[in-house]
């Protein structure tokens, strides 16, 4: 082995960097789903309701928001008119 070889050298085949693992559309929906279950718990969890309950009103709200936000969301080239 040689010393001064790079630890990493890439991908085999040198096709360049890997793209991301999750796509900025994405990104921003799921943190936007995130803070939206965030809130609906917190607001559940004050009304007095028991912790568990706060619990599932988040992961519901949350995983009902991620189709909602997921079409108000658009992609940079959805709502392009021409070329």
């Amino acid at each position: 082995m040689n010393p001064n070889s790079p630890v990493n050298s890439g991908p085999v085949g040198g096709s360049g960097p890997e793209p991301p693992f999750l796509s900025l559309h994405t990104t921003v929906v799921l943190l936007a789903a995130l803070v939206t279950g965030l809130v609906a718990g917190g607001l559940t969890a004050l009304t007095g309701a028991p912790v568990a309950g706060a619990v599932l009103a988040g992961l519901t709200a949350a995983g009902s928001a991620v189709p909602v936000l997921r079409s108000l969301i658009g992609t940079r080239h959805e709502g392009r008119v021409g070329p």
